[in-house]
């Protein structure tokens, strides 16, 4: 990992299997021109540089836009990736290079021509705040991009310590310093998607943007983010954890322990940008460790309920029914918890001990909201095997329910349509992850072929997956281009959320079914007081 500023405003090597001499490629950003690639029938615009590289006094800042270049800027190459640990799950590409100047994007779109200008999807990559990048394999836009019907954005931000410490209150005279740093690097983004995707083909006036995991956490966020009024116009949240932020004096406390970790002085604080990025990024590792075994159900990095650009807690704000008025579609997986402890992770407390320590500090941290009693919530798990209800509950607490107390709150000002997504291969069934967290990424991007040290289709399942890929992505394209994800497929259709009424939720399997009320159970469990940390 390098600090080095100097690349241009794209990387310059290009791909293999991608020719950049088309004169369509070439297209005048308002910084300057870009010139991409064309695979098949496929053109790209890779590693677009859209703001200033985040380094020397820039660390920690809110993300300055990109200065205008001369000449052409070539595009046939992803950029730089956030500075990150490897790691398995979460694999960058076999040419994925390392620094802090990393906030790039890529477009994609079909080479036909359109007679209109496309709406526009934006990716958000998921990776719990802390991995990942919008070059990951997995997010090869060619595939989704195939039906011509949207153009297509995918976006870097900021991970880890640097892009979710918050050193506020370490601030001087001398070194200033800014909250939400990768919720401010994705409004950036958004307003250059404003500014620019024009001239790509998409239309400015009809963005939706999506993401997964920490990216649908960003998502959720930015509903209740004052200042992204006007950037998007629909939402897709897939597992977003919407609960799982906190406020200042959670933020400070991480802030501290970065310090010790790092050993410098609360005077010495000039010392954080002089710091080799490894250097971050290893005692950010230690932290992002520590902070959940110490208090369950807690993630070191994480948006920051700041009052400034996040003025109050998305969790609440969804429902009361006051973020952005803008039609939603989110939902989560079966078995999200599953992926967690296969990998021992310590993000999601699964044992009863954790459980417990977390339900008792929720508890402790809100003392007006009646919190349901133990007998209460296991009673909504009755039936299961007892070492089947510490996944069930952290499921639910750290996904299900936030998504369902955001659906139902947001439904009173704008369509939502709530999933569920059951389907798991004979080889995940018989890993015991079932359809875990993140298992319904391929089908939506329509890229099932994970390469050889992929197992999932190992015994066998390809050709439904191939066909369930085929209407979670027809019910997207068609929420992106202004409709309803209704599609009358294998399944039926798919009738928004009606807190009210029949609460119709969609669930995503070998056969798509509506379930009305599917989750009875576990409201008459949590109830329907908002749960979570400050």
């Amino acid at each position: 990992m390098t600090q080095d500023s100097s690349h241009t405003a794209a990387d310059a090597t290009a791909a293999d299997d991608t020719t950049a001499d088309d004169t369509d490629t070439l297209v005048a950003t308002r910084a300057g021109v870009v010139r991409g690639g064309r695979t098949g029938t496929t053109l790209s615009w890779k590693g677009i540089r859209y703001a200033e590289a985040p380094v020397g006094p820039l660390r920690w800042r809110a993300p300055r836009p990109a200065a205008p270049w001369d000449g052409v800027a070539d595009a046939t190459a992803y950029g730089p990736v956030s500075p990150q640990l490897r790691n398995p799950a979460v694999p960058l590409g076999p040419d994925a290079v390392m620094d802090e100047d990393c906030l790039r994007l890529n477009v994609w779109r079909s080479a036909a021509d359109a007679a209109e200008p496309l709406p526009v999807m934006v990716w958000l990559h998921g990776g719990a705040y802390t991995f990942g990048a919008s070059s990951q394999p997995l997010f090869d836009g060619s595939a989704f991009v195939s039906t011509g019907e949207v153009v297509l954005v995918t976006v870097n931000y900021r991970v880890g310590a640097l892009g979710f410490l918050d050193l506020t209150s370490y601030a001087t005279e001398e070194e200033r310093f800014d909250s939400n740093l990768a919720l401010r690097d994705v409004l950036l983004a958004l307003e250059w998607v404003r500014q620019n995707i024009g001239a790509f083909g998409g239309d400015p006036e009809h963005v939706t943007v999506f993401g997964e995991s920490a990216g649908g956490g960003l998502v959720t966020s930015l509903l209740a983010t004052p200042s992204a009024a006007g950037l998007f116009h629909r939402a897709i949240a897939e597992s977003s954890p919407v609960s799982s932020m906190y406020g200042t004096e959670r933020s400070r406390a991480v802030a501290t322990r970065m310090l010790r970790q790092l050993d410098i002085a609360d005077g010495d604080i000039r010392r954080m940008r002089e710091l080799p990025a490894d250097a971050i990024v290893d005692a950010a590792a230690i932290v992002y460790a520590a902070v959940p075994s110490e208090e369950p159900g807690t993630l070191a990095f994480a948006p920051v309920v700041d009052g400034d650009i996040l003025p109050e807690h998305p969790i609440t704000v969804l429902r009361d029914g006051r973020g952005h008025p803008v039609p939603l579609i989110i939902g989560t997986n079966k078995d999200e918890a599953a992926l967690f402890k296969f990998m021992k992770s310590p993000l999601i407390p699964i044992t009863d001990d954790k459980l417990t320590a977390m339900v008792a500090r929720i508890a402790e941290e809100n003392p007006d909201v009646e919190i349901p009693s133990r007998e209460q919530v296991l009673d909504a798990y009755e039936g299961l095997r007892a070492h089947a209800v510490g996944l069930a509950v952290a499921r639910d607490i750290g996904f299900r329910m936030p998504t369902v107390w955001a659906a139902e709150g947001h439904a009173a000002i704008a369509p939502v349509w709530l999933y569920r997504f059951d389907y798991a291969t004979p080889m995940l069934k018989l890993l015991g992850i079932g359809a875990t967290h993140a298992t319904e990424l391929p089908y939506v991007w329509g890229n099932l072929d994970g390469g050889p040290k992929d197992i999932t289709f190992r015994l066998g399942g390809r050709a439904t997956g191939r066909a369930l890929s085929a209407r979670l992505q027809a019910r997207w394209l068609a929420f992106a281009c202004g409709g309803a994800p209704d599609i009358v497929a294998d399944g039926g259709g798919w009738p928004a959320y009606d807190p009210a009424a029949a609460r119709a939720t969609l669930v995503i399997d070998r056969h798509d079914a509506i379930v009305d009320d599917l989750d009875a159970g576990i409201r008459a469990g949590w109830g329907d007081e908002v749960l979570s940390f400050t």
